[in-house]
């Protein structure tokens, strides 16, 4: 599964990009998740590791330190402007313990196929009594709250659901969570699973430019605003 993970995404770069141009989604996801994990722990964030990268618009968040960017698609790192990038898995970090002031899993731990074991990493390489942070998807719905997924007979799917991110998180942090809601757009959702690795979500089977297609096709009929739900996650 984690090479099907690395190839979804070294084939996403530009549309992942498109849809932050047209959204600012990831951006707002980063920065909430950096302000709650600043009133947390007992020390700035300093040295903080970004796991899940990517193309960099969490890690432009962390400025008030050192970031180090690790991602396990070359091809996102090498659309990420920072300085210091590490190309790695979650399972097993490429770093000493008690090495950094926060792990920031933003919009990436649900990627993991075993999320308990990259939150027991992130607990080893975090200094006592710093935070780790993450961010799962809840799903689109309508206004009146109706899954934009149920009339169409097919899920949107992570690797890991948010039941087990939080499960993962809970057995080695104590946890805060809770919920954040987006206004958007049926061209949006559109937009989004025109990513190929966002795509895999609804056909992870198909080639990259099958998925995309079949993506497109299932959501062209969705219309009217919509609401993108997000749960977050802040340990210490």
């Amino acid at each position: 599964m984690k090479d099907a993970i690395r190839r979804n995404f070294d084939e996403s770069v530009t549309a992942y990009a498109e849809y932050e141009r047209q959204t600012g989604r990831f951006a707002a996801l980063a920065d909430r998740l950096c302000a709650v994990m600043s009133t947390r722990g007992d020390r700035p964030l300093w040295r903080v590791l970004d796991a899940g990268a990517g193309t960099g618009i969490s890690s432009r968040q962390f400025t008030d330190g050192s970031t180090i960017a690790l991602d396990i698609s070359r091809s996102m790192l090498e659309a990420n402007p920072v300085e210091h990038r590490v190309q790695g898995d979650f399972d097993q970090l490429p770093f000493g313990t008690d090495s950094f002031d926060a792990v920031a899993f933003t919009a990436s731990l649900f990627l993991a196929p075993d999320p308990a074991r990259a939150a027991t990493e992130a607990r080893r390489v975090l200094r006592s009594g710093a935070p780790v942070g993450a961010v799962a998807p809840l799903g689109w719905t309508t206004l009146d709250n109706e899954d934009v997924f149920t009339p169409l007979s097919r899920e949107s799917r992570s690797p890991s659901g948010v039941e087990a991110v939080e499960t993962a998180l809970e057995d080695v942090f104590t946890v805060e969570t809770g919920i954040w809601s987006f206004e958007t757009t049926a061209d949006a959702l559109r937009t989004f699973h025109a990513v190929p690795a966002m795509a895999a979500r609804l056909y992870p089977r198909l080639e990259a430019t099958a998925r995309v297609e079949r993506a497109r096709d299932l959501l062209a009929e969705v219309e009217g605003p919509l609401r993108q739900h997000w749960r977050w996650f802040v340990g210490v």
